[in-house]
């Protein structure tokens, strides 16, 4: 089976953005995605009306069983929103697919302004996730948040 993507990211209810989106663009081309839940959101057009989070321990789980079962030929991230879990997420990578291209997409604000990234875990993100990274894929606000200055 080719073109293999393990979604790591939040679910997104109302389906415009998070596992639901990432889905539909790699089924979409022509890829086979698994995914690993890390928050449940309650959204819709209008904004996050709630956030549940997974517990770290099911989120590693959640990998190592993809991992080791279907394997991956890329990796995806995306809403990782505590350090904990980017934490959780580091590790499970680094032990079960250390050379596996990863795209990080740094989840920080919803659209509607919700935070979707504590602000405490932004420097784990830094230190831990975005040195992994084979690309990063930040809208222009994440970017002003990971560079520190306004981007013109």
């Amino acid at each position: 089976m080719k073109g293999r993507v393990l979604i790591i990211a939040g679910s997104d209810s109302g389906g415009g953005a998070g596992l639901q989106a990432d889905l539909k663009t790699v089924t979409a081309l022509g890829g086979f995605a698994a995914t690993a839940v890390t928050a449940l959101t309650a959204q819709d057009t209008t904004g996050v009306h709630g956030i549940h989070e997974v517990p770290t321990a099911f989120i590693a789980q959640q990998i190592d069983v993809v991992l080791a079962d279907i394997g991956a030929d890329s990796i995806k991230t995306g809403m990782l929103h505590s350090a904990e879990v980017i934490a959780t997420v580091v590790d499970c990578l680094e032990a079960r697919a250390p050379d596996v291209p990863l795209v990080v997409d740094p989840v920080m604000v919803a659209k509607g302004g919700a935070r979707l990234l504590l602000e405490e875990a932004e420097a784990a993100l830094r230190q831990e996730l975005l040195p992994r990274a084979t690309l990063l894929t930040p809208n222009l606000p994440e970017a002003e948040v990971l560079c520190g200055h306004p981007i013109g």
